[in-house]
């Protein structure tokens, strides 16, 4: 197993789908580097963001927990969700990350504080400190500026033509080394222009992803989403991605092949989204397919005080963690 402790495996992203990408790599004897948005600009993040000037800590947080192996009671508090009074909708990790970088004086301060107190396994590391929003011009000329009112559920907004950053910022250097390193770079499941592509919106980040003779490997979503991918089939994030990070983008793309339940597609039918259906072109030899029945059994509940709207079909950690690591140590 010592062989194993060499492979680097780096997951790009932020939200939901990170969080269950780390949840099941972490069991595993590998170095694993998060490389996390930084954009968040709703709910508990965006509050403290606007009103304490802190960085938006949400999505760091998720990858936190889920590459946590300290006490539950740890883990627990970094999820814990005020449901009432001053502090409702307030997430108690995020509540921490934003005192600790104000009293440490930067984000990485705080960062190395909550990696501490979590014994987390491998590093978090955000994209860029710099205080910046993502910014989406859409196909009628209207701009919209923000994470929050982007990742809107809106169906039959016009689509978005291009994202851009609101400001300049810089990348975290560490980001840049961590792709210099890594064996294999996994990137998704999740919103394609909210928490997939800010991290590519830096020239030396991109220019270090195309450079890099890792695996990279694009877990596709599972469910596409009203007013950023309505309609899409996988070829279509292809297409979006190539846009932004290069001509034959990944190696490889892992495609659930689970039935999803009649009850979870009337749910999202009520929001005008669909299934995201395999339309690749069978004979692209230059991305690898991987499929396999890759569903969580569990049905996601949301907790009280959460008033963002959140997928209730998602990928099995365990299930996505097996296959992540054939690939790393496939041919």
């Amino acid at each position: 197993m010592n062989a194993m402790k060499n492979k680097n495996i780096v997951v790009m992203g932020g939200g939901t789908g990170t969080y269950t990408v780390l949840s099941g790599l972490k069991t595993y004897p590998i170095t694993i580097g998060a490389i996390i948005t930084m954009m968040d600009s709703g709910g508990s993040s965006g509050k403290l963001r606007d009103q304490y000037g802190v960085l938006p800590g949400g999505d760091v947080r998720q990858a936190l927990v889920a590459l946590s192996e300290s006490d539950l009671l740890w883990r627990k508090l970094f999820l814990y969700r005020f449901s009432n009074g001053d502090f409702q909708g307030h997430n108690f990790g995020n509540l921490f990350l934003a005192v600790t970088e104000t009293i440490g004086g930067n984000f990485q301060k705080a960062l190395d504080m909550a990696q501490q107190l979590l014994h987390t396994k491998g590093k978090v590391i955000p994209v860029t400190f710099d205080k910046t929003n993502i910014q989406a011009t859409l196909e009628d000329g209207i701009v919209l500026t923000g994470e929050s009112i982007i990742d809107e559920r809106v169906p039959h907004r016009s689509p978005i033509h291009t994202l851009s950053l609101e400001s300049p910022a810089r990348v975290n250097p560490h980001a840049i080394e961590a792709i210099k390193n890594a064996d294999c770079i996994v990137i998704g499941p999740g919103d394609i222009y909210t928490s997939l592509l800010p991290n590519f919106m830096f020239k030396e980040l991109v220019q270090e992803y195309q450079k890099s003779t890792a695996k990279k490997i694009l877990i596709a979503n599972l469910m596409n989403k009203a007013g950023q991918t309505d309609q899409f089939g996988l070829s279509e994030y292809i297409r979006i991605f190539s846009i932004y990070i290069g001509v034959a983008p990944f190696t490889h793309i892992i495609i659930n092949t689970g039935k999803i339940s009649e009850e979870a597609r009337n749910y999202y039918k009520e929001y005008g989204e669909n299934e995201v259906a395999d339309d690749l072109n069978v004979h692209d030899k230059s991305m690898q397919k991987v499929k396999a029945d890759l569903l969580s059994d569990s049905v996601f509940t949301q907790v009280e005080g959460d008033k963002l709207e959140r997928s209730i079909v998602r990928h099995d950690p365990e299930k996505l963690a097996k296959i992540l690591l054939e690939l790393l140590y496939g041919n």
